[in-house]
């Protein structure tokens, strides 16, 4: 009988993946190279997709939603309010909590760029073409489309209207 095989196959050691319990650490080659051409490599962290919600769960703000004069809208006698995420911001900490190395935490190479935080660093320590080498290779590892590429404000004010 059809019904019979079917709960047979419902097995779910297949959902039990110990690899998903502790995120992995990856070693690729990146876009800066040694004395010898050959490319240094990086580790890159998996993050569990868990983990990366709740880096965007950080940066995501609730206030009053505001007419174009600034005065809140109000419905049936309630304040509307309107969720905001700095996706940017967020995408940034994703960042900088997968590269592992080189430790974009380090206070020497911090202090060597003359950076505050480790998403400052990030945008310093490498040229335009690395640094977007560096955020495809995160993609990579982390398995993020590109469409989680870093939002604009202007992206974010068209969604809005």
């Amino acid at each position: 009988d059809m019904e019979v095989k079917v709960m047979a196959t419902k097995n779910l050691k297949y959902f039990m993946r110990p690899e998903l319990k502790e995120e992995q650490i990856v070693e690729v080659p990146g876009p800066i190279k040694d004395e010898n051409g050959e490319p240094i490599m990086f580790q890159i962290k998996k993050l569990s997709q868990r983990h990366i919600d709740k880096i965007y769960d950080r940066h995501k703000v609730i206030r009053n939603a505001l007419d174009k004069k600034g005065k809140p809208y109000i419905v049936d006698g309630k304040i509307v309010k309107e969720e905001l995420r700095d996706n940017t911001k967020a995408y940034r900490e994703v960042l900088t909590e997968s590269i592992v190395f080189p430790d974009v935490h380090d206070n020497e190479l911090l202090a060597f760029y003359g950076c505050v935080d480790s998403g400052d660093l990030l945008r310093t320590m490498f040229t335009p073409e690395e640094y977007s080498e560096v955020v495809n290779m995160v993609n990579g590892v982390l398995g993020l489309g590109n469409d989680e590429d870093e939002e604009t404000e202007d992206d974010i004010e068209k969604a809005k209207n």
